[in-house]
């Protein structure tokens, strides 16, 4: 669901004729995270952040207040979730990267993609990997804001492509989904990792 003014990516993902979902970065609308949750009978699992941009955590507070999910940040992110007005909210698990994340049936390998954030994380299983702002298709992360780092979000990019092979999917926080491959292949702003 792309959500709010920045049309930022929410994920629901559940196993084929499961009763529970996780939910990956409820920035906004948290009337229709629940919304979707209710109509496909899915209890929320886990709720899953993969950095503390207001764009990501707006709807945290309201979406774990009414399911009960536990809520998993990034260790560096976490004092921003606490501290976010006007829905501050105090995360259940921090995560350092390197981590196994399991819940509605679905274990998820986590990884510190700093460079868009200073403690960014993905999320990988099965194929797929939830980036964030880390990559987009024919784009990346912004650098330029607190914690950022250009040169830092490119090794990331480089790293998380190891760790998840080509073919990957990736869904990330705005726009449509890509493939690893695809923007090591194509991506204007990953020629260095071509060279």
């Amino acid at each position: 669901m792309e959500l709010g003014p920045y049309g930022t990516n929410c994920y629901l993902a559940a196993r084929p004729e499961s009763s529970q979902a996780l939910v990956v970065d409820p920035g906004d609308e948290p009337d229709r995270v629940l919304g979707v949750l209710a109509e496909r009978s899915w209890k929320a699992a886990a709720i899953l952040v993969t950095h503390a941009h207001l764009d990501h955590i707006g709807a945290v507070h309201a979406v774990a207040e009414a399911t009960g999910a536990p809520v998993y940040i990034p260790r560096g992110e976490a004092d921003d979730l606490r501290a976010f007005e006007p829905a501050p909210h105090e995360p259940d698990v921090e995560l350092e990267g390197g981590e196994t994340v399991s819940a509605a049936g679905i274990d998820l390998a986590t990884m510190l993609v700093p460079g868009h954030t200073a403690a960014s994380i993905a999320y990988a299983a099965d194929g797929v990997v939830f980036s964030g702002d880390v990559l987009f298709q024919d784009s990346v992360g912004r650098s330029d804001l607190a914690g950022g780092d250009h040169a830092t979000l490119i090794r990331s990019i480089a790293a998380m492509a190891r760790w998840v092979g080509p073919e990957t999917v990736v869904l990330s926080g705005h726009g449509p989904p890509t493939t690893i491959g695809r923007e090591l292949a194509a991506n204007p702003f990953l020629a260095d990792l071509r060279a």
